[in-house]
């Protein structure tokens, strides 16, 4: 059927949710002039960063909240219902969309596009009260945001990032991931994440690129030549103190269930835009949050007996960080502030390529 264009307008706005390593695990099949089902997969057989499909349902929970603001564009208001006992890894949910003269523009629809991740060190300029306040109003009823803001709270995030990095670069699970997401030679990349926003300065890039042409090379250099030195410090301790704050989102209950995550993942892009709109821009610092809640719920994610060692003392830094909050509210973790935007972005598939009920 033609894709009548008010609906080709909301999707094609809507297909700039983030997802991780912008894996964008989700297709549109279209039902009708006003109805959508969208298809929602997870990564967990090739991801270790989704191994439970949580990530995925976070990243599919962001779409539906962009789907929703993007209607308002078109004077569109939504119903979106899971439709219930389908597998974890292959979601269905319908979105209904209904004109109506009353609805209002979301003033977050106007970042969607603009929203970036910014892996590079940022201003340490403060935030205001008023911006504070202005994230925490994004979020529903009942989540709240944890801030690390001073100098020695900052170092403290970033000695976490740090040693979470030794984790993240060291494990042959993570390298078969971080070799298939990364788009050399590129400033944007329509389905990975380009090598000129990946963080790091030419020369490690260089380094990086052959260093990664097989698990290896990955090894030699890591056991022998510190090769997991350079990302580290460029990419997680440096950021980690050059920055406004890190943050910590935690939901109202502990998040169990697939409509937990995906309603925290809805969260999380309001949170997000909102920062957008205030001239932010946001590092997710996502991979400490994952590898703990493995170690929590006994999930086996890799064979590094070393690595189990280190993310069961990253797991009690967590707690400490928290101040004896529930560890299973927590869904996102990252860094802010401000500063020029990066020139080198990912961007997303084509639309038509995103419209069917297929895998992704």
């Amino acid at each position: 059927m033609t894709l009548p264009a008010h609906l080709a307008s909301i999707l094609d706005l809507a297909r700039w949710a983030p997802s991780g390593d912008n894996t964008q695990p989700w297709k549109f099949e279209i039902l009708g002039d006003e109805h959508v089902l969208v298809h929602g997969f997870d990564t967990r057989d090739h991801v270790v960063y989704d191994r439970d499909g949580h990530a995925s349902q976070l990243a599919i929970g962001a779409l539906l909240e962009t789907m929703e603001i993007s209607a308002t564009t078109q004077g569109r208001r939504c119903e979106i219902v899971r439709r219930p006992d389908t597998p974890e890894t292959h979601l269905l949910i319908d979105v209904r969309f209904t004109q109506d003269a009353t609805v209002a523009l979301d003033p977050l629809a106007a970042g969607i596009e603009k929203r970036v991740v910014q892996r590079r060190p940022m201003s340490t300029q403060a935030l205001t009260t008023d911006q504070k306040a202005a994230l925490a109003a994004a979020l529903p009823e009942g989540y709240q945001i944890i801030w690390f803001e001073s100098l020695s709270e900052r170092w403290r995030m970033a000695r976490f990032m740090f040693d979470n990095a030794k984790v993240r670069l060291t494990i042959p699970e993570g390298y078969e991931v971080h070799s298939s997401v990364i788009e050399w030679n590129a400033q944007f990349s329509e389905d990975r994440i380009p090598d000129q926003a990946v963080g790091v300065d030419p020369l490690t890039a260089r380094l990086m690129r052959w260093v990664m042409g097989s698990w290896t090379r990955v090894e030699f250099f890591n056991k022998y030549l510190l090769g997991d030195l350079p990302p580290r410090i460029q990419l997680d301790l440096l950021p980690g103190v050059f920055c406004a704050a890190h943050y910590a989102l935690l939901a109202d209950k502990p998040l169990q269930s697939i409509d937990d995550y995906v309603t925290a993942g809805r969260a999380m892009q309001r949170f997000w835009l909102t920062a957008t709109r205030l001239g932010l821009f946001i590092q997710p610092e996502m991979t400490p949050v994952i590898f703990t809640r493995y170690h929590r719920n006994g999930l086996r994610y890799t064979q590094n007996t070393k690595a189990n060692a280190l993310v069961n003392n990253l797991n009690r830094r967590l707690l400490d960080v928290l101040v004896g909050l529930r560890p299973d509210t927590l869904f996102f973790m990252g860094r802010m502030g401000f500063g020029p935007a990066p020139r080198a972005r990912s961007t997303r598939k084509s639309l038509s390529s995103l419209i069917g009920n297929g895998t992704v």
